[in-house]
């Protein structure tokens, strides 16, 4: 059986990711989630509980993890995020691979917000963007992140402009309409080239 063309989906926090997502959920191609399969992980008896218990036994709850706990740990504990990450991002690998192996179709897009940084095997990148104003307007409306939060974010993120600079394909978000436009279009083009 032929592996679908894998379509890596990325941009910095605020660019349309999600959106992105649905519109190709819409179009019938079957999404990955990173940080879905992350929470599934953390979720009660997932794969990950055993595992990041055993690095922050404290956030262990209730046979899941506790996503606050392990940032706390992660704050105060300079190592903690290496070594989390070394027992997560297989384990995400893993998920992401069991769902590709169980799909036919000619293109699957794998919404991977960190894609560049942990190196994602893909045939090809889309990175979703927006101008600064909207992208800060976008993430300040969220009730839990203010100013220096979004700010701190965006330090540890690699730029948009790199991230554009490295994909294949970019679709501008500031505007709906045009962006499910353009996912459309951009279906039309890889299911013609990978059927």
């Amino acid at each position: 059986m032929r592996q679908p063309y894998r379509l890596g989906l990325t941009g910095s926090i605020g660019m349309g990711k999600s959106t992105t997502a649905g519109f190709f959920r819409d179009m019938g191609v079957p999404v990955w989630d990173a940080d879905a399969a992350v929470h599934r992980l953390y979720g009660k008896d997932g794969a990950a509980v055993g595992p990041v218990a055993a690095l922050c036994p404290e956030a262990l709850r209730d046979a899941a993890i506790d996503r606050a706990e392990l940032k706390r740990w992660i704050a105060r504990d300079p190592t903690a995020l290496a070594a989390l990450e070394s027992v997560v991002h297989p384990l995400v690998a893993q998920d992401r691979e069991a769902f590709v192996a169980s799909l036919s179709g000619p293109l699957v897009v794998l919404d991977i917000p960190l894609l560049f940084e942990v190196g994602a095997q893909v045939d090809g990148v889309l990175v979703v963007t927006a101008p600064e104003n909207v992208q800060r307007a976008r993430v300040l409306e969220r009730p839990d992140v203010n100013e220096a939060q979004l700010d701190a974010i965006l330090a540890r993120q690699m730029p948009d402009a790199e991230k554009r600079a490295r994909a294949d394909f970019v679709i501008e978000t500031t505007d709906m309409d045009s962006t499910r436009a353009a996912v459309q279009k951009l279906v039309r083009r890889l299911e013609a080239e990978h059927a």
